[in-house]
């Protein structure tokens, strides 16, 4: 993660944010074990904290899933995204 951030905004967002990327990339593929917070705050240079609070923002965005005594898993997506009927015209 870059440490000389330019925009505005929490530590934590940008750490959510890189891991989004990494997910959505396909780099961490769905039902991947993401790594421990513990180990996730050393790795991005980060209180145990914001580690905790990214890793939240990410279950919020259902990019994640948590199973308590067990970890946390990269939430397996739908290869299509859904259709919205509402703004067929």
């Amino acid at each position: 993660m870059d440490h000389e951030r330019t925009t505005p905004g929490y530590l934590y967002e940008a750490v959510a944010a890189e891991l989004a990327a990494r997910i959505l990339s396909g780099e961490l593929p769905p039902n991947t074990t993401l790594p421990a917070e513990a180990q996730l705050a050393r790795e991005y240079g980060v209180s145990l904290g914001t580690a905790r609070h990214a890793t939240r923002l990410l279950r919020e965005r259902g990019l994640v899933v948590t199973i308590k005594s067990k970890g946390t898993y990269v939430a397996k997506r739908d290869r299509e995204p859904p259709i919205c009927l509402w703004s067929a015209a």
